[in-house]
């Protein structure tokens, strides 16, 4: 399944390249099938962020078929999402007013290695998006069935860093993540609501570390 827009073949520096890096000096046993998860996911994401894209009646996305378990399972997660939103009416306003799928660009963004400082052309895709409060978010599918287990992710799959990279990007003070397991359909949230708190600082760290790795291999 291909998105159809050249986002992805853009040449600045985004969340997913310093994933990439990190991969490369610090790989880690893989647990499961990660293919499989980001095509679920992407899958997930197009159901509720891009509804345009999907025939409902047939089961495709851009044209492509679907599994049909694959595509069942991402429209129960699609109603377990708008189930929590008639209880969440800030959900509720995000679902019905966001920008979905923007992207942002930031050329020369100025990073600081311990006195240090370099740029970077960076840019990031934002699957929620609110104008006039000017923050976003990000939609996530998960296998935590625990609130502990959702927060550990959050730390372990870097969703921090990539929350603090997307913040400084667009200059913006708060951010939020919403989380569908894919076990038990449950919704998890988490908010930064400024960038003093510790889970923004800890994203930061994480991707000025990272950022300043992907400036020198890029030498």
């Amino acid at each position: 399944m291909n998105n159809p827009d050249a986002y992805y073949q853009r040449d600045e520096v985004s969340n997913s390249d310093l994933t990439a890096l990190k991969e490369i000096l610090y790989p880690r046993p893989v647990f499961g099938d990660r293919e499989a998860a980001f095509r679920f996911g992407s899958i997930v994401d197009a159901l509720i962020t891009e509804p345009a894209r999907v025939d409902f009646l047939h089961m495709t996305i851009d044209g492509n078929p679907i599994d049909e378990d694959e595509f069942l399972h991402a429209r129960e997660m699609q109603r377990a999402l708008r189930a929590e939103a008639r209880r969440d009416l800030f959900l509720a306003k995000v679902l019905e007013k966001a920008d979905t799928q923007r992207f942002m660009v930031n050329k020369g963004q100025v990073f600081d290695n311990g006195g240090f400082e370099f740029t970077l052309d960076t840019r990031c895709k934002w699957d929620w998006w609110l104008d006039a409060p000017h923050f976003g978010g990000d939609l996530k599918t998960c296998s935590a069935t625990t609130e502990k287990e959702f927060l550990d992710s959050v730390d372990y799959f870097d969703w921090d860093r990539s929350r603090a990279w997307y913040m400084d990007i667009a200059n913006s003070n708060k951010d939020f993540i919403y989380a569908i397991s894919k076990k038990n359909f449950k919704v998890f949230k988490l908010f930064i609501n400024n960038r003093e708190e510790a889970i923004y600082k800890r994203g930061r760290e994480k991707y000025e570390d990272l950022a300043f790795k992907y400036w020198c291999f890029a030498l």
